[in-house]
């Protein structure tokens, strides 16, 4: 018997013995020549459409980029000098970018066929926000000197309105026709359709009465105008406030502080809409995710590049928006508490 148990013990342990060595040899740790052979990230290209390079939407998104760029491995994002708001949504929609700064209404707009967009049947659903970035700010302004003294006197001046078909002149045609001046028929003043730089450049040059323009707040081309020649905001009172809002209700007031420029003495009561971020619909879940949390996580970073990145705050990423948000960006704002 006991001959019997040591010849079973012998072969149970000459089978693990041969289980053993038949076991794949454990791996060797990772040396350094191999970890740096070993192929990068697949990059991921994001072309970003900002707005003239004058403006604030190409500085800011410059700003944007580069945090993005140093904070997610394997991103290039590319920033693009567009028309702004209105092309920047037909981008998007073609798909020659993948994300973009608009302007609130504009977005909106482009959603669902209204305004510019019904001029030429278009419609685009392929995009959503991400969030909202800044206020962008009415600011019509005049020199200091001028005559002007309200938003109705400017019946009869040449006036910049923006680009054509632009946010700044959707705003402007807005805004201006509460007051009763229509521009489309030349028939209560001379609108002129031009860049935000070249407004600059025709305002010292006195070839233009006054400009419209919808921006953040200082902003770089009517400081370049208060270099040469001091300039006045003209007010949106609160009786026109009612008139606006009862007709578009995404403008809001808010009131630009004195000395915001060089002559500027007084506050001025204007109105507001937002600057959101937008980003294609088939944009990956995941990438969307880390661009949301990058973006409001490191917004000190941003406005270390430019001033404009101190307004984006996770407690406002959801203020002003009116179309859906990517599903990336409801990932990010569910961890945070702020949907559901």
């Amino acid at each position: 018997m006991k001959r019997r148990t040591a010849l079973l013990i012998s072969v149970f342990l000459a089978l693990c013995l041969l289980v053993a060595g038949c076991a794949a040899p454990a791996k060797a740790p990772e040396t350094k020549k191999e970890a740096e052979t070993k192929p990068a990230p697949k990059e991921v290209k994001l072309l970003f459409a900002t707005g003239g390079t004058s403006g604030s939407y190409y500085p800011l998104g410059g700003a944007m980029a580069q945090v993005w760029n140093q904070k997610i491995p394997g991103l290039n994002v590319t920033v693009q000098a567009t028309g702004a708001s209105v092309e920047n949504v037909r981008l998007l929609g073609s798909k020659n970018a993948e994300i973009a700064l608009c302007m609130s209404d504009i977005a909106y707009y482009g959603q669902n066929g209204l305004e510019v967009f019904a001029e030429k049947n278009e419609k685009y659903t392929n995009y959503s926000a991400i969030g909202a970035i800044y206020p962008e700010v009415v600011q019509i302004f005049v020199r200091k000197e001028s005559n002007i003294k309200s938003i109705n006197d400017l019946k009869g001046k040449k006036v910049s309105v923006g680009p054509p078909g632009s946010g700044t002149e959707v705003s402007a045609r807005q805004i201006l026709g509460v007051y009763g001046l229509d521009y489309k028929q030349k028939k209560d003043f001379d609108a002129r359709y031009i860049s935000f730089s070249e407004t600059a450049d025709q305002f010292k040059d006195r070839l233009i009465d006054a400009g419209y323009a919808v921006l953040g707040v200082p902003n770089a081309a009517l400081q370049d105008i208060t270099s040469v020649a001091a300039i006045r905001l003209l007010d949106i009172d609160d009786a026109m406030l009612e008139k606006i809002r009862a007709k578009y209700p995404y403008y809001t007031r808010l009131v630009i502080p004195a000395n915001s420029y060089k002559g500027q003495d007084t506050d001025t009561k204007t109105v507001t809409l937002k600057a959101i971020l937008l980003a294609r619909n088939d944009l990956d879940e995941e990438l969307v995710y880390k661009l949301t949390k990058t973006l409001y996580e490191n917004a000190a970073e941003v406005a270390a590049g430019h001033a404009l990145g101190k307004n984006i705050k996770l407690e406002t990423a959801l203020e002003g928006i009116a179309i859906p948000f990517h599903p990336g960006a409801q990932k990010y704002y569910k961890e945070k508490g702020l949907m559901k």
